[in-house]
């Protein structure tokens, strides 16, 4: 760095938080210079002063952006925010994509020129009527082609788990669906842009341990090999919904929680690999490539489409607490953003693509109470619980958004209903840092199993009438010199 750039840093204590502040004093041919590669940075007061506020190690090079997690956006709610108030929460946990379970055009709307990758979906329902190629091409000049490319759809799932409901009118529609969907893309001149694939529950393994022994039902062969097949010469991925939870469910004390909870643990050797495995999504992943390996498809990608934890669930479902999902999701964001090889042990160099089950607590869902209890956020946008996240967990995704909605706060006034903390501006005024970490990041600063859901809002509760960087400079330094 030039010498003629010199450091001063103090540090503010503010509550149980601590805020680094760092001051930067440089010549103004320097400043000239160097603000074409800084330019998020702004000027406050004369200007030889400038100033970037560092949260919990939120280092500038760790905005280059680590691997992103997925989150699957569900809407079974009667009260569920608006799509605009979505898009600020689904920035705070580090998203940059998302999977919808439809093509609402309010959701695609609301997301356009955020830079988040969108999946979307066609309902199980939609399988007879999507056989027709000039039905299948009218429903994507119609949900897909008006928001592109201003929003970032990349693929569209046909169908949900269709081949473990045992209902051959659906399985029989599957393939033929898939293809013409994807020769409408052809035709529209989408098809490199946009992919075409299916969902799958893991019950379509005959065979899941030891990861390596990793074998497809049976009955369900015939139907998967010609899918198979067109995964192959689309080049798009397998999908599979993947759920640890319920192996736990399952047999609770056979399965070992830390192992599930990507908790420390000695974790299972691969007998035929002696590769070694210390939580389960992993194995269940690996057994899902042993299984496309025995029929031949060693180079299909295997993507998560699903996988989460509830927080709340009826007496017989062992497991489902908010604890228990807080080390879940929390430890499976922090592995994938942290992690510095990509795969699985199997496949280490390829990437994880894992979406979260799910955003939202959704009301309606029908089912045991777990269905209704595996979202990260309550309806009115507080936390359901604190991920215990630090900020160098969450990427702002690098995406050149313009979008300056503030964090959804309960959908009323400037504060959260339950917990009074004022919403912030969710950008400097150069929108290029996010400003509002937002609430799932709890007050896991200094501490990965801190429990307060806004901690890191807290910080900034004293500056909520701040507009911009340069009026929270200007209070912290008035603070640092009481």
């Amino acid at each position: 760095m030039d010498s003629s750039i010199k450091f001063h840093s103090c540090k503010v204590i503010l509550s149980e938080y601590s805020v680094s502040v760092y001051l930067l004093l440089w010549s103004d041919r320097e400043r000239q210079r160097q603000r074409s590669t800084m330019g998020f940075a702004r000027f406050c007061g004369c200007s030889r002063w400038f100033i970037v506020i560092l949260v919990s190690g939120l280092v500038l090079a760790e905005m280059e952006m680590v691997a992103s997690i997925g989150i699957n956006y569900g809407q079974i709610g009667n009260n569920l925010p608006s799509p605009e108030e979505v898009v600020p929460l689904v920035k705070s946990i580090g998203a940059t994509k998302v999977k919808l379970y439809d093509a609402d055009p309010r959701v695609l709307r609301a997301f356009a020129n955020t830079g988040v990758e969108f999946m979307v979906g066609l309902g199980n329902e939609y399988l007879s009527k999507m056989q027709d190629p000039k039905q299948a091409q009218a429903w994507i000049k119609s949900n897909v082609q008006p928001y592109l490319p201003a929003t970032k759809i990349t693929c569209i799932f046909v169908g949900n788990e269709v081949l473990t409901f045992n209902d051959t009118s659906l399985s029989d529609n599957l393939l033929p669906a898939m293809q013409s969907v994807h020769t409408a893309l052809v035709n529209l001149g989408l098809d490199k842009q946009v992919t075409v694939t299916t969902t799958h529950s893991l019950a379509v393994l005959d065979t899941s341990y030891p990861p390596s022994a990793g074998a497809f039902r049976s009955d369900l062969t015939p139907c998967l090999t010609p899918i198979l097949n067109f995964h192959a010469k689309t080049g798009s991925p397998f999908l599979i919904n993947a759920y640890p939870y319920f192996a736990y469910k399952g047999s609770p004390k056979q399965v070992s929680l830390e192992f599930v909870l990507f908790q420390p643990n000695q974790g299972i050797v691969d007998p035929s690999t002696n590769l070694h495995y210390d939580n389960m999504l992993f194995a269940q992943i690996d057994a899902v490539y042993s299984a496309l390996g025995s029929l031949g498809y060693t180079k299909l990608p295997v993507h998560i489409s699903e996988t989460g934890w509830p927080s709340k669930g009826d007496e017989d479902e062992a497991g489902a607490t908010p604890e228990n999902a807080k080390k879940y999701n929390g430890n499976l964001i922090k592995l994938v953003s942290r992690s510095q090889k990509k795969g699985t042990p199997m496949r280490p160099n390829s990437d994880l693509n894992i979406y979260v089950f799910a955003l939202f607590n959704e009301n309606m869902k029908p089912g045991p109470t777990s269905e209704r209890n595996y979202g990260l956020f309550n309806p009115d946008g507080t936390p359901a619980y604190s991920l215990g996240l630090s900020a160098t967990d969450v990427s702002t995704n690098g995406s050149s958004s313009s979008s300056s909605s503030p964090p959804y706060a309960g959908g009323t006034g400037s504060a959260t209903a339950s917990s009074g903390t004022p919403s912030l501006p969710a950008t400097t005024s150069t929108g290029e840092i996010p400003f509002a970490l937002a609430s799932m990041l709890g007050s896991g600063m200094d501490d990965d199993e801190g429990d307060h859901p806004f901690g890191v809002l807290n910080i900034f509760s004293t500056f909520s009438s701040c507009q911009n960087l340069e009026e929270v400079a200007v209070v912290v330094v008035q603070r640092s010199e009481k």
